[in-house]
């Protein structure tokens, strides 16, 4: 099965693709030439949705949207629907963890909670009635300091009691599993075994 992806993060990308396997062919939008949709929605859910009707509208193919962001407690949510672009530059990881650590500056360990929230979305056509869509949340807190060399975006300073290490410090295929997208994307393969891709 062809699919778009509703985005050009190559992280992202590179992750969908391990965790769909066969049977699936991933796209970027960008492939095709597509740019960004205006994420003008107010949730994880909204945007997705958005993302993913917007691409199945440019290339005429099934299209999956993700939205996904890290949600810090002490920050009332924040950086949440704005992780990406949270010190200003669109896709400047470093720049937005540096933010976080500066903005967290000062709170205690046990204040640092956080979650990765991944919201996947996969529209049959523009106009589907019917998103297939799925969430996945991985808990954890917030680092002093980077640590590991893995991954994407805020891995390095997000630690994950679960594995006793940050996302940055774990093997691919092991985030890739567990993840927030891993979970997300775990739900949405049962989900399409359940639905078919071309209903109309």
């Amino acid at each position: 099965m062809k699919l778009v992806l509703a985005s050009g993060n190559a992280g992202k990308l590179a992750e969908l693709r391990d965790l769909l396997g066969d049977g699936f062919a991933l796209h970027a939008q960008s492939e095709f030439g597509v740019g960004d949709a205006d994420e003008t929605g107010l949730s994880f859910i909204e945007n997705a949705i958005l993302k993913a009707r917007h691409a199945a509208r440019a290339t005429g193919l099934p299209a999956l949207g993700d939205d996904s962001g890290l949600c810090v407690d002490a920050l009332d949510g924040a950086p949440g629907l704005y992780s990406a672009r949270y010190a200003g530059t669109h896709g400047d990881s470093e720049a937005n963890i540096d933010k976080l650590l500066r903005e967290l500056d000062g709170v205690h360990d046990a204040g640092r909670t956080a979650r990765f929230v991944c919201v996947l979305a996969l529209v049959r056509h523009p106009d589907d009635p019917m998103p297939l869509v799925a969430e996945g949340i991985w808990e954890g807190r917030i680092l002093r300091a980077r640590r590991g060399g893995n991954g994407f975006g805020y891995d390095p300073v997000f630690f994950s009691p679960a594995h006793g290490c940050s996302a940055a410090e774990l093997p691919a295929a092991v985030k890739n599993r567990d993840s927030h997208r891993g979970i997300a994307l775990a739900k949405l393969r049962t989900l399409l075994s359940n639905v078919s891709t071309d209903r109309r």
